[in-house]
């Protein structure tokens, strides 16, 4: 769950966010500066691995949490783990959306290395794997090899353009089904259907509304978000993971203390109330909707679900459309479960594990999203 950068918030504290001048307009006008950086120096790094890495940290992950550690000590390898302290205990108990995440990660940095003509080998969970889980284990070690890749331009070269689009999208412009088509075409190695039949949208924005509501309404889920939020370019830079709020509008709310954690989890804060306006806007103004289905849970499905969720993205970039996960449904933990019956019911009347869920549609442009640089990620022990 994330909350929009829209206008809708300028309603703040009655309306009562004054005009900025002098020191004050300068400081709302800023952005981050650091949080930003790793999109400018991607690819151009000479090592290969460096270079494939230096992509691949900007892969979409839940929450932007980036749990990834990378070991790059064999040469020709990149050892891949998971930084259990970026796990999201309260919606991912079983970590199933992390490893999704580590999925794109991986797919990501094989997508760049094929570009400049190296093939990857993925050895996945070597040392084994917990479906309650994750712990300190590998879960994967690629291997490099000179010669063997294919390059794929066409998804590779939307990656620097790929969003997750977290704003209201255009009711106006429908999405065209040769479009969707094209989208779920992409896919290689998970089961992907989707819809933009009018009926079909209208029932998956009323559930996926329900599952976003109740995520909020749950004390433990919603706070964890929460806990997670970045307000300013000041937060965003000094901690360029979690969910990001910046622009003018936000950083004139972070210096007047008009937004801030605990006004978001006072029920009766403008902030809260208008932030439930704000994230069903998005779940109430899809205009079609993709999934994807596994025929077992286990780890290796949940990577190959990552693998082609990247994939469904960049070749939704490459379309012009806009994709946001709605991930709220699918989550695990008891609150959720007859909202997450209902979604395997209908998006997996057959049996097997719905692990992506997502809204498409138009919407506008909006920014990179901050990351931790690679050299940050690169463990030595």
């Amino acid at each position: 769950m994330s909350f929009t950068r829209r206008k809708t918030l300028a309603l703040l504290g009655g309306g009562s966010i004054l005009a900025a001048s002098g020191a004050g307009a300068y400081a709302v006008t800023r952005m981050p500066q650091t949080a930003l950086k790793p999109w400018e120096v991607a690819g151009t790094y000479a090592e290969p691995r460096m270079r494939a890495l230096s992509y691949a940290i900007l892969a979409p992950n839940p929450h932007n949490r980036q749990p990834w550690q990378v070991d790059l000590r064999t040469e020709g390898e990149v050892t891949l783990r998971v930084d259990t302290d970026r796990l999201l205990p309260h919606t991912d108990p079983f970590n199933r959306q992390i490893v999704i995440g580590l999925g794109c990660f991986l797919e990501l940095m094989a997508l760049a290395a094929a570009d400049q003509g190296y093939g990857v080998e993925f050895d996945l969970f070597p040392d084994g794997e917990d479906p309650e889980g994750l712990d300190h284990r590998r879960v994967a070690v690629a291997r490099f090899i000179a010669g063997a890749g294919t390059p794929e331009p066409g998804l590779f070269g939307q990656v620097m353009h790929r969003r997750s689009l977290k704003e209201p999208f255009d009711t106006d412009r429908p999405v065209d089904q040769a479009a969707l088509d094209a989208v779920l075409g992409a896919a290689t190695r998970t089961a992907v259907a989707g819809s933009v039949d009018p009926d079909d949208i209208a029932a998956l924005r009323v559930l996926s509304h329900d599952a976003l509501r109740i995520e909020i309404e749950t004390p433990h889920t919603y706070k964890e978000s929460v806990d997670l939020f970045r307000i300013g370019r000041r937060e965003v830079d000094a901690n360029p993971d979690g969910i990001d709020f910046t622009g003018p509008m936000f950083e004139a709310m972070a210096l007047t203390g008009t937004f801030t954690r605990e006004a978001a989890l006072d029920r009766k804060s403008m902030a809260y109330t208008e932030g439930l306006k704000a994230v069903f806007a998005n779940t109430d103004t899809a205009m079609g909707h993709l999934w994807q289905v596994t025929p077992t849970n286990t780890r290796a499905d949940q990577i190959a679900a990552g693998r082609d969720w990247l994939r469904l993205n960049l070749a939704a970039t490459g379309a012009g459309l806009g994709m946001q996960p709605l991930s709220q449904a699918l989550q695990e933990y008891p609150e959720m479960r007859a909202l997450y019956t209902e979604v395997h019911d209908r998006l997996a009347p057959g049996g097997g594990t719905v692990q992506m869920f997502a809204r498409i549609g138009y919407g506008p442009d909006i920014p990179q999203s901050p990351r931790w640089d690679i050299e940050s990620k690169i463990v030595h022990a």
